[in-house]
């Protein structure tokens, strides 16, 4: 039997501007973020409780803050592809699946983003 471990980071509304608008454009209020991170199970079932023998995602998700920030984007994508990036930088992921969309689309409603799944393989490439 196999096991399977993820981390599930969802809804985190980034503090970013992304995209270029002109007058009378809709602007987006909000970018979201969901992120999943699979990780060894051993990170997950541990015998005693204690955070050495877990994943700590809490620099991660400052990693993140501090990309979403850090610079105006022109597309929705550079963020990703840089989220995705210091996914990398930490060993114990092993694939990672991204989705950031952004809200209201029209008429003050809707989302509209891009996800992205990158598999081990793809992530030891990125590592180098």
């Amino acid at each position: 039997m196999s096991r399977k471990a993820c981390i599930e980071l969802r809804n985190l509304n980034l503090k970013t501007q992304i995209g270029t608008y002109k007058a009378g454009d809709i602007i987006p209020d909000s970018h979201l973020l969901d992120l999943t991170l699979w990780i060894d199970s051993n990170l997950v079932l541990i015998a005693e409780d204690n955070m050495s023998k877990v994943f700590d995602y809490d620099p991660l998700v400052h990693d993140i803050t501090k990309l979403a920030g850090e610079c105006h984007y022109e597309t929705q994508e550079r963020l990703m592809t840089r989220i995705v990036h210091a996914c990398a930088s930490y060993p114990q992921v092993q694939s990672v699946e991204i989705s950031l969309r952004k809200s209201p689309v029209i008429n003050e409603s809707g989302s509209l983003g891009v996800r992205l799944n990158i598999d081990q393989e793809e992530l030891l490439k990125i590592r180098g």
